[in-house]
C-alpha cells in the first residue's frame, strides 16, 4: 500500500485539475454538458489523459532523478527520496501509456491519435525540448492545446469555436511562463545547475512574457465572447458579462506571485487560493446560465 501511494503521488494527482480545465470546455461551450453520453465520453477522455500524463511525470522523474535530488522541493518526491523503487516506476511508465492508448482507441480512434501525439510530444519534451529556451514553453503550451482537442474529438461538436483553442492555448502559455518565473526565483543561483535552460532565462524576460501572455489571453477571450459562431451565445450579448471574471483571475494570480510572493506551481495555487476558486466558480455559473438558461 505504501508503494502504491508513492506511485500515485509520483503521477501528480494535484496537477490533474489541468485536464479537467482543458478537456471539458468543448463539451460545455457546445451545449452538451447535461447530455449523458457526451459527458461520459469527455470524462473518459479526461481520465485517460490523467493516466498518460501521470506516466509522463513518472518518466520525467526517472530521467531527472539526479538533478531532482538537488532541488529544494523535488528532492522530497517519492523517486528522488527513494520512497518509490525505480523498477516499479519503470514498469508503470511503460504499461500506463500502453493501456491508456488501447482504451482510447476503443472509445474513438481519433482520441487515440490525439493522446498518442500528446505522449510523443511529452517524450520529446522530456529528452530534448525542455532544454531549449522558449521552445520549452511552447511545447508545454502545445500539450495543453492537445488536451482541448481530446475533449473535442470524443463528442459530436456542432457549435465549437476555434477561438477556444486560442484562449486556452494563451492561458496555458501564461501559466507556463509563470511556472518558469517561480522556479527561477525559488532556485536562485542554483537554477542553471539544476536545469540548463534556467540559466538562459531572466526575471525581466519572464516578467515581460507574463505581461504579453496575460494581455493576449484577456483580448482573445473577449473576442471569443463576441466572435463565437455558437447559436446559443449568438442569441445574447451577455457572454461579455463573463469577461470580468477572466480579468480578475489573471489579476489575482499576478497579485499572488508579485505581492504575496507565491512560489508554488499554478495548479497548486488554484487548489489553495480561495479567491481564485470563488472566481472560477462564479465564472462557471455565469457562463452556464448564459449558455443554458438565457437562450431558452
Amino acid at each position: 500500500m505504501h508503494v502504491l501511494i508513492a506511485l500515485i503521488r509520483t503521477m501528480r494527482p494535484k496537477q490533474w485539475t489541468k485536464n479537467v480545465l482543458f478537456v471539458y470546455p468543448a463539451l460545455i461551450a457546445d451545449g452538451q454538458l447535461f447530455l449523458a453520453v457526451p459527458f461520459l465520453r469527455a470524462t473518459a477522455a479526461c481520465a485517460l489523459l490523467c493516466l498518460i500524463a501521470g506516466a509522463v511525470y513518472i518518466l520525467n522523474d526517472l530521467v531527472d532523478i539526479e538533478s531532482d535530488r538537488q532541488h529544494p522541493r523535488k528532492r522530497l518526491r517519492p523517486l528522488p527520496s527513494g520512497e518509490l523503487p525505480m523498477s516499479i516506476a519503470r514498469g508503470a511508465a511503460v504499461l500506463f501509456p500502453l493501456a491508456g492508448l488501447i482504451c482510447a482507441y476503443l472509445i474513438d480512434w481519433r482520441l487515440s491519435v490525439v493522446l498518442g501525439t500528446y505522449y510523443v510530444l511529452q517524450l520529446f519534451y522530456i529528452f530534448w525540448l525542455k532544454h531549449v529556451v522558449l521552445v520549452d514553453i511552447m511545447a508545454l503550451t502545445a500539450g495543453f492545446v492537445l488536451r482541448v482537442v481530446a475533449g473535442v474529438v470524443v463528442i459530436e461538436v456542432t457549435q465549437f469555436s476555434p477561438w477556444l483553442y486560442v484562449c486556452m492555448g494563451l492561458l496555458a502559455m501564461f501559466l507556463s511562463v509563470a511556472k518558469r518565473r517561480q522556479e527561477l526565483i525559488l532556485l536562485g543561483d542554483d537554477a542553471a545547475a539544476i536545469r540548463k535552460t534556467y540559466g538562459d532565462y531572466s526575471l525581466p524576460l519572464l516578467d515581460e512574457l507574463l505581461r504579453i501572455t496575460a494581455t493576449s489571453t484577456f483580448i482573445a477571450y473577449t473576442l471569443y465572447t463576441i466572435e463565437t459562431p455558437s447559436p446559443l451565445l449568438a442569441r445574447t450579448n451577455l457572454a461579455l458579462a463573463t469577461v470580468p471574471f477572466v480579468m480578475y483571475g489573471l489579476f489575482r494570480y499576478l497579485y499572488l506571485i508579485y505581492v504575496r510572493g507565491e512560489s508554488a506551481p499554478p495548479d497548486e495555487v488554484l487548489l489553495k487560493d480561495r479567491a481564485l476558486q470563488i472566481d472560477i466558480a462564479l465564472y462557471a455559473v455565469a457562463f452556464a446560465i448564459i449558455l443554458y438558461v438565457v437562450p431558452q
